[in-house]
């Protein structure tokens, strides 16, 4: 079975894992979610992500890796997180 997941940057069998047992199957799926939405969805499954989950699906969106990922833009999403209902602590 092809797994689209798998075939973005960053997103590797456990990611695309955790992803497909929140709901998130496609490329489509974490567009239309965005990467805050998706971290928590995953976040509220109980699964143990942590923020580079985060970042490494902002990235996949973004097709960079990561680690390339401007600190401005890690600090813009975890405040967008922090403003959220759902509080992470990891």
């Amino acid at each position: 079975m092809h797994d689209e997941l798998l075939t973005l940057r960053n997103l590797g069998k456990t990611s695309a894992q955790w992803l497909h047992a929140s709901g998130i199957h496609t490329a489509d799926d974490l567009r239309r979610l965005g990467s805050v939405s998706a971290y928590q969805a995953v976040k509220s499954r109980g699964f143990s992500a942590s923020r580079v989950l985060l970042y490494a699906i902002e990235g996949a969106l973004r097709d960079i890796n990561w680690k390339e990922l401007p600190d401005a833009l890690k600090n813009e999403l975890n405040q967008h997180l922090a403003g959220c209902d759902y509080r992470d602590k990891s």
